[in-house]
């Protein structure tokens, strides 16, 4: 019986070890990083396209101001104020483009819009065409409303967005739906974009590329400098469905650069937005 016992224990203690293990995929918490970067880019080249010629948004070879946009010369932007409400669209072209942030792109960024772009209550929802960014077709509806001042005195936007990227080589499909506040903190009072930084803060839900679902949420806000190619600053928890929180910190704000940390269960690694 002793034997028994002790064997039955053993047995027990030896299904615990072998099931208690740790917890290390980051793969989840970088594809959400993928898919915030990806939609605050959306917003980021419909403001900026919507803020002036062309000839602003082009690549660093080809400013003389040495200000690296986002779109490159191979981008056309296309007007229509006739229709109602208005539209305008940024073209990539069919093949892969090299933009200024040093990605590539192809397709279009549809964008209508009723109302100027600083004007409370204005609104413009942006929708995509054949869109891919590094190969990743980008798809969904993207709606922005502007909700005039806040009591910080700078203008605030609500978002919407309901949108999927789907991964290049048959990587799977990110789903994505959030919605957010976007505050204009600097850079508002000026005609050039370079020095606009937004603030962002809401919760947002969806699925990886496993198909596992999640919830996200902003626990201090996103930093979104335009004169950066990266969401610099900020945290989010996410919750992918059975498994442990994951903490995302974006970094310090001021410090540009496409790296982030990902913390599950007190252990910290690193990750590539």
């Amino acid at each position: 019986m002793v034997a028994a016992t002790v064997s039955m224990i053993f047995t027990a203690c030896k299904k615990k070890e072998n099931t208690d293990v740790v917890d290390t995929d980051t793969g989840g918490a970088a594809e959400n990083a993928l898919a915030e970067g990806t939609f605050n880019d959306a917003s980021n080249i419909a403001d900026q396209a919507a803020g002036g010629s062309l000839s602003s948004y082009l690549g660093a070879n080809n400013n003389d101001s040495g200000e690296r946009g986002l779109l490159s010369a191979c981008a056309t932007i296309t007007r229509d104020t006739v229709s109602v409400p208005h539209t305008f669209t940024v073209d990539f072209g069919s093949t892969n483009c090299l933009c200024g942030d040093g990605r590539y792109r192809r397709g279009q960024v549809l964008v209508s819009y009723s109302g100027h772009y600083r004007d409370s209550a204005s609104m413009h929802s942006i929708t995509f065409a054949n869109y891919f960014v590094n190969n990743n077709q980008v798809t969904g509806t993207h709606s922005v409303t502007n909700m005039g001042k806040n009591s910080n005195h700078n203008l605030y936007f609500n978002i919407s967005i309901n949108a999927s990227v789907i991964k290049a080589n048959n990587g799977g499909t990110i789903t994505y739906t959030s919605t957010r506040v976007r505050e204009w903190v600097a850079g508002a009072n000026t005609i050039v974009w370079n020095d606009d930084v937004y603030s962002i803060t809401g919760t947002a839900s969806g699925s990886h590329s496993n198909g596992h679902s999640y919830t996200a949420t902003i626990t201090s806000a996103l930093k979104i400098h335009l004169n950066c190619h990266w969401i610099e600053a900020g945290v989010m928890e996410i919750v992918p469905s059975g498994k442990p929180m994951r903490i995302i910190d974006f970094g310090t704000d001021g410090n540009c650069d496409n790296l982030a940390t990902c913390t599950i269960n007190g252990t910290v690694y690193n990750i590539t937005m």
